[in-house]
């Protein structure tokens, strides 16, 4: 895999830092859900610590200011290196990333391939491929990004990236056990409360939220602590490594993990592909794919494993800042 340019922290100031993030207080927390996909189970208890938080994922004005400033090129921007990719044919070995394409009609659902498409040129410049840009898109959300592209820029602009933890706190807007980031119903009283999928994926796209792909940020209202886009419009980055199931609750109350930071790298491998030994970040928050008939991962509890070298159309990433330096 390409490796990691060096980024100098070219901003630090507190005050800057914090200018567009909203202040969370930390607490003690039932983080996963036992309801849905296994991988969010079992629910336990959890407790963070106070943070601030991106109040909107990281936007494409945002990201490019980085870009300029530091002349950083992300993953997708660069060619993949055979030895890198044992096996790769030689004609894919081209700087790319993977686009969204809706199939022309139904297709089975376990086979991904039929609406994931890498396309060459694509990067969070190009969001859809060569030909595309993103003109008219600076309030969207930056995607594209590899999960060392969202570690670059958080720590260019002195600030980190979430735990799986500190995100599905903030998610939940203090609003405890409840499904969504607002309350236990999808849509309140028809009100679309998200950047999701209506109709049935992947093929129909009836846009009843107003958007067929990403969304402007700060488009939908805020959770209850006055953050946005926590769910749906993009998939965020997380600094967890993942695992298939959350840890049970320990057996004394004293004992409730604080901040915990996941297994380790080596137990994030994919183990229905052993050959492949890139491991994998946690994803939290679902997109503007997310559909109740595919992926019902709308919700503070979902997660979703992505290998740390792996762009994609509908992935982004927010940052946070600690007053106090997390190991």
């Amino acid at each position: 895999m390409a490796k990691l340019q060096p980024i100098e922290r070219v901003r630090a100031p507190e005050a800057d830092a914090l200018s567009s993030m909203v202040l969370i207080p930390g607490g003690t927390f039932l983080m996963g859900s036992d309801k849905h996909y296994p991988e969010e189970a079992p629910v336990h208890r959890v407790s963070v610590g106070e943070f601030w938080i991106d109040a909107t994922p990281v936007t494409n004005a945002q990201f490019r200011r980085f870009v300029e400033e530091t002349g950083y090129i992300t993953f997708a921007e660069i060619a993949p290196k055979a030895e890198d990719y044992p096996g790769a044919l030689p004609h894919m070995l081209r700087a790319g990333s993977l686009v969204f394409r809706p199939p022309p009609g139904a297709v089975d659902l376990r086979e991904w391939a039929r609406w994931w498409e890498f396309r060459f040129g694509a990067s969070w410049r190009h969001p859809h491929g060569r030909g595309s840009w993103i003109k008219g898109l600076d309030d969207h959300p930056a995607v594209h990004i590899a999960y060392r592209d969202a570690e670059a820029y958080a720590r260019w602009a002195g600030k980190q990236l979430p735990t799986e933890a500190e995100w599905e706190f903030a998610a939940r807007g203090g609003l405890e056990g409840a499904e969504f980031a607002w309350g236990d119903e999808l849509n309140p009283e028809g009100r679309h409360m998200a950047n999701t999928w209506q109709g049935s994926f992947p093929q129909e796209n009836l846009k009843l939220d107003g958007f067929e792909r990403t969304s402007p940020v700060k488009t939908f209202p805020p959770n209850g602590y006055g953050v946005y886009d926590m769910i749906g419009n993009v998939w965020e980055w997380t600094t967890d490594w993942y695992a298939p199931r959350h840890p049970a609750d320990a057996p004394k109350a004293c004992c409730i993990p604080e901040n915990p930071r996941g297994p380790r790298e080596d137990a994030s491998y994919d183990p229905c592909q052993p050959e492949i030994r890139i491991p994998r970040k946690v994803l939290k928050g679902g997109s503007h794919l997310c559909a109740p008939n595919y992926c019902r991962r709308y919700r503070p509890a979902a997660r979703h494993p992505e290998p740390i070298d792996t762009s994609t159309s509908h992935v982004g990433f927010r940052c946070v800042f600690r007053k106090e330096p997390h190991p």
